[in-house]
């Protein structure tokens, strides 16, 4: 089981870290345009992580239907399953498009507070990234695809794709090289949308050639009971994640008052966050169809040893990054070329960040674990408690001793208040389970 978890794991986790980097490395290059150009893109995290919910509840519904589809040995239902996704895939972007449209020019009149640079920059942003984001939603579900079958290491070929294409461009279209026009925030949204569709592209190409075991067509009438199995797993996870989103415009909206360069800090600590803990996520999301097959083969002793395994990895794995957030915030932010009054407010942010991110290493886990079983709703009231609800009432609190470093402290009251509803919901999930 100790090397299940790592085969299954370190795939997904290299699977997250690219997706993360695509806007760390614009958040990197885009700093060295302006601290405004960075504030636009810390205001535009939010609604990427919308974007970016879709299609993580598809990937996770059709992981857990497929491997336990797989489990039974019904192979008619994993090819339902796998045209379920791509349809469901398509309406996201449909979706997201929708929304660009209707949403981004006010959301940013609304959140730059009156700064008519950061919102021209946030609009060219996100407009570019919202309405090409079907590369992104297709490829959570072709990556998801070679994993869910064991054939993990495929889906590095789309990784690596993907992210050399996205890191190549980046400079050029921001930047203007080669005799391109310099393009600022608007070149990194456009090297993101072409990095995540060639990502797609070399996800189809491989899944068609080297993954026979799961099959797959594009239709627009799909099995409507896979559709409803892989929502009633992933829906619960993209309303948390929406959710999340709503939290972090809040948290953005109280930043606001002490100044804009807070904002940039905590939109840096957001980038950096979603890098050094892809080794958790990675972990925890490939723990998730571990579960499920061995819910289906009725397995309990393996669920178990699987979480244990986990756990110990998770920890592992986030440790070195910890230290080095404790030990050394301030060259960690000198990659965004960070100002003397920015590195004021965000080495003490790293730091208790850093605290928070270990604090939430179990919540994570049991999560996944719940998902696997299929108990997504479960799943979400944790995660909704601790990443939305807790930190919404802490920060009303603590917002009025004036203090920066008291609201960072909230998201680590959120996640250890988070725990024992997480033990809570494990236990009882596991004993009102008919598994052998």
């Amino acid at each position: 089981m100790s090397r299940l978890i790592l085969a299954t794991g370190i795939p997904l986790m290299l699977s997250l870290l690219i997706n993360s980097l695509y806007n760390f490395v614009d958040s990197v290059f885009v700093s060295r345009v302006s601290e405004e150009a960075l504030t636009a893109l810390s205001l535009a995290s939010p609604v990427q992580i919308v974007v970016s919910a879709l299609g993580l509840g598809n990937a996770v519904g059709l992981n857990a239907v497929i491997s336990r589809a797989l489990g039974e040995g019904k192979q008619d239902r994993v090819k339902k399953a796998a045209n379920a996704a791509i349809f469901l895939a398509l309406c996201s972007w449909v979706l997201i498009s929708v929304l660009c449209l209707l949403f981004v020019r006010p959301y940013f009149a609304w959140q730059s507070g009156g700064n008519e640079t950061i919102s021209s920059y946030g609009q060219q942003y996100l407009t570019v990234c919202m309405l090409f984001s079907f590369g992104q939603m297709g490829q959570w579900v072709f990556d998801r695809f070679v994993i869910a079958s064991g054939k993990s290491n495929l889906f590095l070929f789309t990784l690596f794709a993907a992210s050399l294409t996205n890191l190549i461009l980046d400079p050029i279209f921001i930047f203007g090289m080669f005799g391109f026009p310099r393009l600022e925030a608007l070149g990194a949204a456009i090297a993101t949308v072409i990095g995540q569709t060639t990502g797609m592209i070399a996800g189809i190409l491989i899944n068609r050639r080297w993954n026979k075991e799961i099959p797959f067509s594009f239709t627009l009438r799909p099995d409507k009971s896979c559709v409803a199995a892989i929502l009633k797993v992933g829906v619960p996870s993209t309303l948390v994640q929406i959710l999340t989103s709503a939290v972090n415009i809040v948290m953005n909206s109280i930043l606001l008052a002490f100044s804009t360069t807070a904002v940039a800090v905590s939109g840096v600590c957001a980038k950096i966050q979603s890098v050094v803990t892809v080794g958790v996520h990675g972990i925890d999301n490939g723990l998730i169809p571990i579960v499920a097959y061995n819910y289906g083969a009725n397995k309990r002793s393996r669920i178990d040893e699987a979480i244990k395994w986990t756990l110990i990895y998770s920890v592992a794995f986030y440790g070195v990054f910890f230290l080095l957030l404790e030990c050394i915030p301030d060259i960690v932010l000198t990659i965004f070329e960070a100002s003397d009054f920015m590195r004021e407010i965000g080495i003490p942010a790293l730091r208790i960040l850093a605290v928070a991110y270990f604090v939430s290493i179990p919540n994570l886990v049991f999560a996944a674990a719940l998902q696997g079983l299929s108990l997504g709703t479960r799943s979400m009231y944790l995660t909704m408690t601790r990443q939305a609800i807790l930190p919404v009432a802490f920060a009303l609190i603590l917002r009025m001793f004036g203090s920066l470093n008291l609201l960072w402290l909230t998201f680590v009251l959120a996640e250890a208040a988070g725990i024992p509803l997480a033990l809570y919901l494990w236990r009882k999930s596991r004993n009102s389970l008919e598994i052998g």
